[in-house]
């Protein structure tokens, strides 16, 4: 074999799985079509997070007033925020490029494709190995609603490389992407509308979380409609039109510029894995908590195999499948859910560890859960910043933290702490014990958890 591990896709999971095998010593191959980097860095967490920053401190200088303050006509330039952006992209891409072509590893650049369980063409060249990993990531997924092709649209992609502001946009979706992309052009003076088939938004998570979101996109000017059926979309001029069903009649809705934020699937076309013999399950590579496929010298991680569309959750899969493919005769690795986590850059933000009430009552799992408002805590007050609430879930009888969210300032760093006490286990009165300092955000999760407590002994 030409390889002991090839790993098909060099993102933040393809090169997770290629540093952990190779740090067991075995012979590491990535084979990557380019652009070199990887969806986090080139088009996903890295460019939206750099865009969404501009946006944030351009809203905060709007509310100037509210705290004392006068600021003269702020206003954005998007061609200015996407040149930070792009400035800042090409230093996260040259070092992971660097990183890539290290002499640990052979770089082979081109388009990868299966002839057989071990074999790869690459290009012009075919390749050999023990085991292979697939880490291709993800693409946009089509919509097939009449009209929406021939009408026009843009992608997540696009937008960031978008120079001037739209007069206009309809976002179509209103996951994680869609609602971050939505609430961004909004803060930038677009007039936005977003349309969301679900009840509510972010419609993975629980309810109550997206209630708060939903408020403050309308409170900033965004015009948000839930339960809905897309019907058409029908162009005139310069302009689309989404006709969709929403509360027994036909509506609506003009805007210059259709953002298509409807979701995004494996990437696997043209990886020909009929000929590796690899399982596929409503588009998607399936695998199970060792990363392995039906064929166990081939792993696929990451976004290609439909888990879960979280970079750090990536990165574990990765790793995990790095040890087991050259780790022989070693007990292998395997993906635990418990601490599956999850942030959206909304403002509000949204954060959740562990299991949803939702999840919680598909799976018929027995929980308390007690939560405690940001508007009548001190510090989200002191800050100006009162939307949403903190969330906690735990087991009746001993307390035990199965699930935390959080959905306001600060959410994506303040979970960081409920992860750490679930990674060893943690009950509610656990969290009691550990001091926080007054006045803090953090503060606002001792309130749950000493409501649960009480529940917890008065049973």
């Amino acid at each position: 074999m030409d390889f002991d591990v090839v790993v098909i896709g060099g993102g933040s999971a393809g090169y997770a799985a290629a540093s952990a095998a190779q740090s067991a010593g075995t012979r590491v191959g990535i084979a990557d079509k380019g652009p070199l980097g990887g969806l986090c860095i080139l088009r996903g967490c890295m460019p939206t997070k750099t865009i969404l920053r501009s946006s944030n401190v351009l809203a905060l200088m709007h509310r100037a007033k509210e705290f004392g303050l006068h600021v003269e006509n702020p206003r954005a330039n998007l061609a200015a925020i996407n040149d930070r952006k792009n400035r800042l992209i090409d230093e996260f891409t040259h070092y992971r490029v660097e990183q890539l072509k290290d002499p640990r590893f052979t770089l082979i650049e081109g388009f990868a494709s299966f002839t057989s369980p071990h074999e790869l063409n690459v290009g012009n060249r075919t390749i050999t190995a023990k085991n292979f990993i697939i880490a291709t990531g993800s693409t946009i997924a089509d919509f097939p609603l009449p009209g929406l092709d021939t009408s026009g649209f843009v992608t997540s992609d696009d937008v960031l490389e978008m120079r001037d502001i739209p007069r206009s946009m309809i976002v179509l979706g209103a996951g994680p992407i869609a609602v971050e992309l939505a609430q961004f052009f909004c803060r930038i003076g677009t007039k936005t509308t977003l349309i969301q088939r679900s009840e509510h938004i972010l419609s993975k998570g629980d309810k109550d979380l997206a209630r708060p979101v939903e408020a403050r996109f309308r409170e900033e000017g965004v015009e948000v409609f839930t339960g809905t059926k897309l019907l058409r979309v029908k162009r005139s001029g310069d302009h689309r039109t989404v006709y969709f069903f929403h509360e027994g009649e036909e509506k609506s809705a003009t805007a210059e510029i259709l953002l298509q934020a409807l979701g995004r699937k494996p990437n696997i076309d043209g990886l020909n894995l009929n000929a590796a013999r690899v399982t596929i399950e409503k588009e998607r590579i399936a695998v199970n908590e060792e990363m392995r496929t039906n064929v166990p010298h081939i792993y696929a991680v990451g976004d290609v195999n439909g888990l879960h569309e979280i970079v750090h959750i990536a990165i574990e899969q990765g790793e995990i499948a790095g040890h087991n493919a050259s780790q022989a005769g070693v007990p292998p690795r395997k993906f635990d859910e418990r601490l599956k986590t999850s942030v959206t850059f909304t403002d509000p933000t949204v954060a959740s560890v562990g299991l949803s009430e939702k999840e919680c009552k598909a799976r018929n799992i027995s929980y308390l859960t007690a939560s405690y408002p940001f508007d009548d805590h001190g510090k989200s007050i002191c800050l100006g910043e009162t939307h949403g609430h903190a969330k906690l879930l735990c087991t009746p009888g001993s307390g035990k933290i199965i699930g935390a969210h959080i959905v306001g300032p600060e959410a994506g760093e303040l979970i960081h702490q409920l992860i750490t006490l679930m990674h060893y286990k943690g009950t509610v009165d656990d969290l009691l014990k550990i001091p926080h300092y007054h006045p803090t955000l953090s503060e606002i999760l001792t309130y749950p958890a000493g409501e649960l407590s009480g529940l917890i002994k008065i049973k």
